[in-house]
């Protein structure tokens, strides 16, 4: 960990503002975001740590570190032969092998249904450095693996970004839907779920108008949400697109700030399921700002296995 906080404070230091540059409030407004970002990502629960992604089928799935499991978990934590998947009709179970020490909030496991992310109080396993959990994507359930050594963190290469430059903060026009409209959105390993659009962002930026649609999940979001692509996407930024977060409409305006746009998880990593941009959302101006292109980005593809 000592040397992911060296990592850290090497790193925050310089995303398009210097060190030495003196900085106006907007730009240390930035800089303390950045920085959150960063600690997060480096977090022990950040995206960095993701080291496996395991689509179950119908019906069982050994794990452990030994080659002849159905899913391979690595050899520092995991022993050869750990346990069993029991996947039915939606429903996932565990069951550990004698002598794996396989925990849930601390007590030992040795069955136990596990509550998938759609669901209150996913459940957590812990298995030596190793978290597990079932995540659903549209009809389809995976085990997510978490590994407190993965490459991904040790080899993290830090984030690139555009200096800030309070131009690409612009204050847009809400145009509320009636009805709210259903946005269909597809995710990086071909499922589709439906996120709801209370309206459209209307905004100008570079002499042209532009037009976004953030999504929520529900009407109760506090935040709207968005994907999006532009002329850089591909060349300078993520091929897949990026997010940006920005707050609820107050009179009918809501500022959108391009210097937070930041990339998907699956830039860092191949076992995220990112959400892809709606078509309405690909801007024809180039945004440069927020982050650029990752240096060491994720190969394509979505790997059923771990490392």
């Amino acid at each position: 960990m000592r040397a992911l906080r060296l990592l850290f404070v090497a790193l925050v230091a310089s995303p398009g503002i210097t060190a030495c540059e003196p900085a106006n409030g907007y730009e240390e407004e930035i800089r303390a975001w950045r920085q959150g970002r960063m600690e997060r990502l480096l977090s022990d629960t950040g995206y960095l740590t993701l080291a496996g992604l395991f689509w179950l089928q119908e019906g069982e799935s050994t794990f452990g570190s030994a080659p002849a499991n159905d899913l391979l978990f690595p050899a520092h934590s995991a022993p050869p032969k750990a346990g069993v998947f029991i996947h039915q009709n939606g429903v996932t179970t565990v069951r550990a092998y004698p002598g794996t020490p396989l925990e849930h909030d601390g007590e030992s496991v040795v069955e136990t249904r596990m509550a998938h992310d759609g669901e209150d109080n996913t459940t957590l396993l812990t298995l030596g450095d190793l978290t597990f959990y079932v995540i659903k994507r549209g009809d389809r359930y995976a085990i997510r693996m978490r590994d407190l050594n993965s490459e991904i963190r040790k080899n993290f290469r830090g984030i690139d970004s555009y200096p800030v430059d309070a131009a690409y903060r612009v204050t847009a026009r809400f145009e509320p839907y009636e009805p709210v409209k259903r946005v269909p959105i597809v995710n990086e390993v071909g499922t589709v779920d439906t996120m709801l659009s209370p309206g459209a962002l209307v905004f100008e930026l570079l002499g042209e108008e532009c037009r976004l649609d953030p999504v929520v999940s529900s009407l109760e979001a506090k935040s709207y949400f968005l994907i999006f692509r532009d002329a850089t996407t591909g060349v300078e930024t993520y091929e897949s697109g990026r997010f940006l977060y920005t707050e609820l409409p107050v009179d009918g305006e809501v500022i959108v700030d391009f210097n937070k746009a930041y990339n998907p998880p699956c830039a860092f990593s191949p076992y995220t399921t990112c959400p892809l941009p709606p078509l309405q959302n690909d801007l024809k101006v180039s945004v440069r700002a927020g982050e650029k292109r990752y240096a060491g980005e994720a190969k394509t593809g979505h790997p059923s296995s771990s490392p």
